[in-house]
């Protein structure tokens, strides 16, 4: 039978099969397995035979469909019910011709999968394997570097297999593979450094690899053995787990076109991510037995440790490297100087950081380059065109043709960037430029195996010597490190340039304090000065007016000038609180409605200081609205020791609160009011004009005994208002 007329596991011809897609062909739901084994698919709940797939009538039992699983088996029944996954792997299992099976169990899709592979005579013993991974892993750990790993790994697993040529085969970022180690004798060619294209491995199988870390193929030439009866409706019933599952039509014609009879794949896995594979070739039929195969996932187990350990460490001592060369770079900063002038005068040592053949720092119009580096106009339109992009301020490329396409024109110029953008007030763009490098790759046979044949049909590359490709237009690949490297940089410059700005901020904020001093200082000697001279002249003033009381002989001549000494005091003792106060005009209204009834009570008699109950509440005013708190509430004092007490002592009580936006000031007594209600005195037109100010109101209310005056005025000194007279504010005159 032709490979072209053959019937694939999908029950589709071979030719519609490698038609399909590499990367859409259902290689988990083939319908099928290699025949070399045996595959029973039973119920999950009933334990019931539904299908099968192999010989099973020749090799296991005669009517085998149907039948219960345990007794198909001979295994005890209880065993199934709490299943997990190869939990019979150490069953073994008696065929009808003497064979000798070993047992593995999967489930998938509420069936039970019952894997049933010969077992090979000669077998390795325990003590014999733990002496050769204890062996193996002594060898890895020794090995400098991941080359040399890859390259003992390849002869450690040709001697644990036996196959003619063993491959070490590490992924690419781009998804394309390279032999990075080999062990062989002479009957297949070496493809050390070779490479494969992505599509040799496609994505779906790349899964399976990851699912199932080992994969034999004792017979490309098998005829597969489709899973039956097909009334079962068993058909795309997932195969995944199951070891014997049946291989793509596509990838047994891609193994016979190398010239390889019997195939074996290892995965190898670091940090849950495929890193490669060890790929077994043997020229003729082989078979990798249950142990070796158990051995050599072990193996690979110790290898990718080895693989990720040997990594961390180049990663670490990079990641060092790149911290040392920033911190020495930026160390030499001048604190004094702007970001931009460091970063153009340490243009050298700024290039060393990263290995480069140029570097350039544009600023809006200004360039400053070292190096191998494009003109001057070509750097600007880098730097205009990377400002349209949404990259975090990082831009990063080792084919810079291909997505600046003006760089075309000048690879042996730059053909590989990594660039800094920096938004500073005048944003500036550190660019470091590599130049190409012509690289010949060797391809295990030409990767473009898109070749339709002359019936139109795309078969697998027949041919896998080496075909050669030149590549141009690139630089040397940025590797990870350098890439965040850059973003530390990046974050540093931008520090450095906050802290420049603060810097400078802090220097103007520091001279306008200091000029802000001076002017305070020059506002409190001209407060001072106006003080003394406020304090003298009203000194002088009531001075004045007591010499004239004494020598008048008018009764109310001499009462008058009294009541004018008690205002002037008010109006001294706001001053003196402004000079001694924190906060220059602001005034503590309570603290000085308490001094200012203290020098009253001293005035008008120490009787007084017995009779008095003062309550204030803390308030802070402007010093002109407390002076003329400060006058009504001397005229209120006065005109209770005048009218309610006619000059004697007697109980006052003086109250300061505070009721939602409004000052309410209170000056009770408990005296007869003989006078006249509708008196128009000049201390009562004053105490109108006052309030007035103030936008306050002033009202009484008789308590008989007594006389209760209550003044209201906004806390808000932008208030406005008026207010009626009544009847009562006439009281006193």
């Amino acid at each position: 039978m032709t490979s072209s007329s053959k019937t694939s596991q999908l029950g589709q011809p071979l030719s519609e099969a490698l038609l399909t897609a590499c990367d859409r062909e259902p290689i988990h739901r083939p319908d099928a397995i290699q025949s070399y084994g045996l595959l029973l698919i039973a119920d999950a709940s009933t334990l019931t035979v539904l299908g099968g797939a192999g010989d099973l009538e020749g090799r296991l039992s005669t009517d085998w469909l149907g039948r219960s699983l345990p007794e198909l088996l001979s295994l005890p029944p209880g065993g199934f019910q709490d299943f997990t996954p190869a939990s019979f792997s150490d069953a073994r299992i008696s065929g009808l011709q003497g064979e000798t099976f070993s047992l593995l169990i999967h489930p998938s899709d509420g069936k039970l999968l019952v894997e049933l592979e010969p077992i090979q005579e000669a077998r390795l013993l325990t003590w014999e394997i733990f002496g050769r991974i204890d062996a193996t892993a002594d060898r890895f750990e020794r090995c400098p570097d991941v080359a040399e790993v890859c390259r003992q790994g390849a002869k450690v697993f040709k001697k644990l297999t036996g196959f003619d040529r063993v491959m070490v085969y590490r992924f690419q970022e781009d998804g394309s593979g390279c032999v990075v180690g080999e062990h062989r004798n002479e009957i297949f060619p070496s493809l050390l450094n070779h490479h494969f294209p992505a599509s040799d491995i496609p994505r779906q199988a790349r899964a399976l690899y990851l699912r199932n870390r080992i994969r034999v193929i004792p017979n490309v030439h098998y005829e597969a053995a489709v899973i039956r009866p097909a009334e079962a409706g068993l058909s795309g019933i997932d195969l995944s787990d199951v070891q014997l599952r049946s291989i793509s039509p596509v990838h047994l014609q891609y193994m016979a076109n190398m010239g390889v009879a019997a195939s074996a794949s290892i995965s190898l896995v670091v940090d849950g991510v495929l890193w490669g594979m060890i790929t077994c070739h043997n020229a003729t039929p082989r078979i990798l037995s249950e142990d070796i195969r158990a051995a050599c996932r072990t193996l690979a187990g110790v290898m990718s440790r080895q693989l990720r350990n040997k990594e961390e460490l180049v990663t670490y001592q990079e990641r060092l490297r790149l911290r040392n060369a920033t911190e020495f770079a930026t160390s030499h900063f001048d604190a004094a100087a702007s970001v931009e002038t460091n970063l153009r005068h340490f243009a050298s040592e700024l290039r060393s950081l990263f290995p480069c053949d140029g570097f350039a720092v544009i600023g809006t119009q200004d360039v400053t380059a070292c190096g191998v580096t494009p003109a001057k106009a070509d750097l600007l339109a880098i730097r205009d065109w990377l400002r349209l992009g949404s990259n975090g301020g990082i831009f990063c490329s080792s084919s810079l043709g291909k997505d600046y396409p003006p760089a075309e024109n000048w690879p042996t110029l730059s053909a590989g960037i990594i660039a800094i953008a920096l938004p500073f007030r005048s944003p500036l763009t550190l660019i470091w430029s590599r130049v190409e490098i012509v690289q010949v790759i060797e391809w295990a046979g030409n990767p473009h195996k898109g070749t339709p044949d002359q019936d139109g049909i795309l078969h697998p590359r027949k041919s896998f010597d080496s075909w050669q490709q030149t590549v141009c237009g690139q630089s040397q690949r940025w590797n990870t490190e350098q890439k965040q490297a850059a973003r530390r940089l990046r974050r540093i410059l931008i520090a450095d340039y906050q802290t420049h700005q603060l810097r400078e901020l802090n220097a103007t904020l520091t001279a306008t304090v200091q000029e802000r001093e001076s002017l305070l200082q020059q506002k409190d000697f001209l407060i001072r000065e106006v003080n003394h001279r406020v304090q003298n002249s009203l000194q002088m003033v009531a001075s004045f007016l007591k010499l004239q009381a004494r020598t008048s002989t008018n009764e109310e001549t001499t009462q008058a000038l009294s009541e004018a000494q008690h205002r002037i005091a008010a109006i001294g003792l706001v001053h003196r609180r402004l000079y001694r106060g924190d906060h220059v005009g602001v005034v503590d209204l309570s603290r000085y409605l308490e001094e200012l009834i203290q020098e009253l009570c001293s005035s008008l008699g120490a009787a007084w200081e017995r009779h008095l109950r003062i309550f204030l509440v803390p308030v802070t005013l402007s010093a002109d609205r407390a002076i003329n708190v400060g006058l009504v509430l001397t005229e209120l004092v006065i005109n209770a020791s005048k009218y309610a007490y006619r000059g004697d002592a007697g109980p006052l009580h003086i109250t300061l609160s505070e009721t939602g936006d409004r000052l309410i000031l209170t000056v009770s007594d408990q005296g007869c009011h003989d006078i006249d209600m509708n008196g128009n005195g000049f201390g009562t037109r004053m105490m109108k004009a006052v309030v007035s100010s103030l936008s306050g109101t002033l009202t009484y209310t008789l308590l008989h005994p007594g006389l209760e005056a209550v003044m209201s005025v906004p806390l808000d000194t932008h208030s406005t208002g008026s207010h009626s007279e009544t009847p009562d504010e006439q009281l006193y005159s």
